[in-house]
């Protein structure tokens, strides 16, 4: 080694079993756990995909569908935030009414994502349930997609926070009520008086500041900069079966 050279030690980030990752859950004996949806509970970010779809079945105007498309390029340039673009793909559905968009977000995740749902989170959050474990959904996905694919697991409605605009008379508004993604994730849950919880679980940065306040993180399928973040706090990770032979983490969410 040179003078000049400096040997920087590598942190290893431990990789859980699915057996492991599943007792040290049940031991951690939550009374409320708090999952992230895209790239936690399945795979994928259905947020951005469900927006796609929704332009092509012309659910919005053509000049809507061609203004959200560049907003949405500039966001992929680093031009624009992760708080914006997510509250923007909620807002281009103002005007209409809110059960056409329960209904297309039904048809959606039936047919393109419910293949994609994590077994081993399936499986988990049943053994919560049974515990009478209180569930959480943060997302920064728009609440209608995130209803239907956490209603799967049994999450109560009210209980999902998630990126939403007011409802006025069943018709969609433009008005911003909530957008969860990165500090806004925690500060969500404090709001509804979860200023720690018991578990918290996410696959990307932006869920970072809602598992730094879980007094037990367990990031799934995580992100490089996740498992970098993970290295840091001397957290562990567990990666789905499902996931291990893919990219992780191509959700933003």
């Amino acid at each position: 080694m040179t003078p000049t050279q400096i040997e920087i030690p590598r942190i290893e980030v431990r990789r859980w079993t699915a057996q492991e990752f599943e007792r040290l859950v049940l031991e951690s004996d939550p009374k409320v756990a708090v999952f992230d949806c895209d790239g936690t509970l399945w795979s994928g970010d259905a947020g951005y995909e469900f927006m796609v779809w929704s332009l092509e079945r012309g659910l919005v105007s053509r000049s809507t569908s061609d203004w959200i498309d560049t907003r949405h390029r500039a966001y992929r340039a680093g031009l624009v935030s992760e708080l914006a673009i997510c509250g923007e793909m909620v807002q281009i559905y103002a005007g209409l009414r809110e059960q056409e968009l329960c209904e297309a977000a039904a048809q959606y995740f039936l047919e393109f994502v419910e293949h994609r749902i994590f077994p081993e989170m399936t499986a988990l959050v049943a053994r919560l349930r049974e515990r009478g474990v209180h569930l959480w959904a943060v997302s920064s996905t728009n609440r209608w997609v995130v209803a239907e694919g956490v209603r799967r697991f049994g999450f109560p409605e009210e209980r999902v926070l998630a990126a939403d605009v007011r409802v006025d008379k069943g018709i969609i508004t433009s008005e911003l009520i909530d957008v969860p993604t990165d500090e806004g994730k925690a500060e969500s849950l404090r709001r509804v008086g979860l200023a720690t919880p018991d578990a918290v679980f996410g696959n990307s940065i932006h869920d970072l500041a809602m598992l730094e306040i879980a007094r037990n993180p367990f990031p799934v399928n995580p992100s490089p900069a996740l498992i970098e973040a993970a290295a840091k706090h001397s957290w562990g990770y567990f990666l789905p079966e499902s996931a291990d032979s893919n990219e992780t983490a191509v959700t933003g969410e």
